[in-house]
């Protein structure tokens, strides 16, 4: 299992600690995943040169001193901003929420360029509310048709990719908790899993708290185990150290 931090380059994102944090750089996580656009409920696109006016700078000081990051996806639906990331660091991790939909040159870019690319299920709206796309929708049905579609678009252009399922986009909590418990069935099609669950509203809605509250953290972790369990390869996370120490205790208990 690997843990993928996240760094947002943004003034909304829904959890001050990822925010602008260049601290989780040096965190310890296996890979930072830098965004400069927030995909928070009711958020608004910026734009291809305002996400990268802001990706620019953090990206040279890595560049500067290569060897002393960790791996780093860029979060990001624009091919140009992925070009010109791409440019700066040879071999990011691409980070699409919207599956390549969002802009038609995407995918080509990333076949060109020999990038590994991470393809999430991704609900109707990505910037909307989340409301579900259809509350009484068999997700694991939808998911299942959804990788499929993804895995021959793929195979058709050479792209090496990693499996999101998109929890908290375009899902109720019951369809997240359900896909959360049938995660390992997507294990078919042979590709890391990338579980994306940190501080979501599918915990803190029912615990009735916010984001922050510890107790949203103590459901997360839960949730990561779980995941893991059931073919996780890959957690992005917004608490680097607490992941990393819920899974050590683990480690530890089970030797």
């Amino acid at each position: 299992m690997r843990i993928m931090g996240i760094l947002n380059l943004t003034p909304d994102s829904f959890h001050a600690g990822s925010r602008g944090d260049l601290s989780v750089l040096e965190a310890g996580a296996d890979i930072v995943d830098i965004g400069a656009c927030s995909t928070r409920p009711g958020s608004e696109p910026v734009g291809a040169a305002e996400e990268w006016r802001r990706l620019e700078p953090v990206l040279r000081r890595i560049a500067a001193d290569r060897a002393r990051y960790p791996e780093i996806s860029i979060d990001s639906y624009w091919a140009e901003v992925i070009a010109r990331a791409d440019d700066l660091l040879p071999g990011i991790l691409v980070n699409d929420i919207s599956c390549g939909d969002a802009d038609p040159a995407m995918l080509p870019l990333v076949a060109e360029r020999g990038l590994r690319y991470v393809a999430m299920h991704h609900g109707k709206r990505i910037h909307a509310a989340r409301e579900a796309d259809d509350p009484a929708a068999d997700i694991l049905a939808e998911e299942l048709a959804f990788f499929e579609g993804f895995a021959a678009r793929a195979e058709a252009l050479g792209i090496d990719w990693i499996l999101d399922p998109g929890f908290g986009f375009g899902k109720t909590v019951a369809q997240n908790l359900e896909l959360l418990r049938s995660l390992g069935c997507l294990k078919r099609f042979g590709r890391e899993i990338l579980v994306g669950v940190s501080r979501k509203s599918m915990f803190f809605r029912p615990l009735g708290k916010g984001p922050e509250a510890p107790e949203t953290l103590a459901a997360t972790l839960d949730a990561e185990v779980r995941a893991v369990r059931a073919g996780a390869t890959i957690l992005r996370v917004h608490d680097v150290a607490a992941t990393r120490a819920c899974f050590e205790k683990l480690k530890n208990e089970t030797k």
